[in-house]
């Protein structure tokens, strides 16, 4: 019986220290030698299988370029998806075939860490490459739909790319050390107390900053927008990298950070669809009650006269003089000069109306009356003694009749 043939023993590999570092590699080019001449056609099959993958996923790649030219915007999301495709490497599209038909040729141990530690590299920068372009691309497509188009913005971009592009690099770097064996808890802790640091340095500059961009995000209010916050108005004229310029009634120009600015109740007059006018009419209290029942029609005449909207009309109270009647309408939409302009036709076109109908409005009266009239004794002068006319007949035009004195 022939003798088997006997496999090649694998050499066994020195401690690592740096002094023997040349002693590694003349071992690992060993190992891989004698790896070479036992699996030689298993690693020809290997390669042609890797080459085939490379060139699948290297068309792929190619297929980002059309994503692109797809939206011809330049910021939509097949933009987006298109270009964080283009940023594949070549180098991690070849260790990916590596890895997937790394074990059809039974490479040994030594060279299977080798392709695992240079694919764990690999794989996590090019995450780190295609979160970024995702990222950043979705704050390009974002500010893009937002019609905030200024230099403060721009720089607010340009920062956020940089504190993205380190943050991602950043986690990359610890977990291709991590995976490499290296202890990382103290490059963690460091990463962690310098950007605590940096935070409680500019804190106020950060606040200001992710509030534009919540501006930019939840666009509660655009540039050309009227607003109305706390017990302020005015026009927004420009949002700023920490600030808003607003343009106020009377000309004046009022600057607020983001943060307070945000932290406000908010009115957009700019997105409302009408403007509520509200009338209160005190009617006199000598009215007719048949007028007083026909006055919410001959409101409801005049307002759509006006080409104003009618809402409601109606009594709500019972004046201190009068019958109180509440009117209102809506404007035909949200600019505010048009809302001016038709609550003036409105209100002239109500006192015209009530004119012609002999509807009076009340106003404060007061009705004096003497003592003698109210059926009172008139007061007692300082003196103890008081003056008064006795309601008896006069005799023989004497005067003194009427005009006496009454002992206190």
């Amino acid at each position: 019986m022939p003798n088997a043939p006997q496999p090649t023993a694998t050499p066994i590999a020195p401690p690592f220290t740096v002094t023997n570092l040349n002693a590694q590699v003349q071992h690992l080019v060993d190992v891989g030698a004698a790896w070479l001449r036992a699996e030689w056609l298993q690693i020809l099959i290997a390669l042609g299988i890797g080459a085939l993958i490379v060139a699948v996923l290297v068309a792929g790649r190619a297929l980002g370029h059309r994503l692109c030219n797809r939206d011809t915007a330049g910021t939509g999301w097949w933009t987006v998806i298109g270009r964080a495709v283009t940023r594949t490497s070549f180098f991690f599209i070849v260790m990916l075939a590596v890895v997937v038909v790394a074990r059809i040729p039974n490479p040994p141990d030594n060279v299977m860490r080798v392709i695992s530690g240079l694919f764990t590299i690999a794989a996590a920068f090019q995450g780190a490459l295609w979160a970024r372009e995702i990222i950043l691309g979705a704050v390009e497509h974002k500010t893009a739909a937002s019609d905030y188009h200024n230099e403060a913005l721009g720089n607010a971009v340009g920062l956020i790319r940089v504190l993205v592009t380190f943050a991602l690099f950043a986690i990359a770097l610890v977990v291709v050390l991590s995976n490499l064996g290296w202890n990382v808890s103290g490059l963690i802790a460091g990463l962690g107390v310098g950007g605590i640091a940096i935070g409680l340095a500019a804190q106020g500059i950060f606040a200001d900053l992710f509030a534009a961009l919540a501006i930019i995000f939840d666009r509660p209010f655009r540039r050309g927008d009227a607003i109305s916050y706390d017990k302020s108005s005015g026009t927004v004229e420009s949002i700023g990298l920490k600030s808003t310029r607003i343009r106020g009634a009377n000309g004046e120009e009022r600057i607020i950070a983001n943060k307070q600015l945000l932290d406000k109740e908010i009115i957009n007059n700019t997105q409302r669809d009408y403007r509520r006018i509200q009338f209160t009419l005190t009617v006199a209290q000598w009215t007719p009650l048949a007028k007083l029942q026909a006055l919410p029609d001959m409101m409801k005449e005049e307002i759509e006269r006006a080409k104003m909207t009618f809402v409601r009309a109606g009594f709500i109270a019972f004046g201190a003089s009068s019958y109180d009647f509440d009117v209102e309408f809506d404007s035909p939409g949200a600019a505010f000069q048009d809302a001016f302009d038709g609550r003036h036709m409105v209100g002239l076109a109500i006192v015209r109306r009530l004119a012609q109908e002999g509807i009076d409005l009340a106003y404060p009266t007061q009705t004096g009356l003497t003592a003698a009239e109210a059926g009172m004794d008139p007061p007692a002068p300082a003196g103890g003694k008081r003056r008064g006319r006795i309601s008896a007949p006069p005799s023989s035009g004497d005067r003194s009749a009427n005009d006496q004195e009454v002992g206190g």
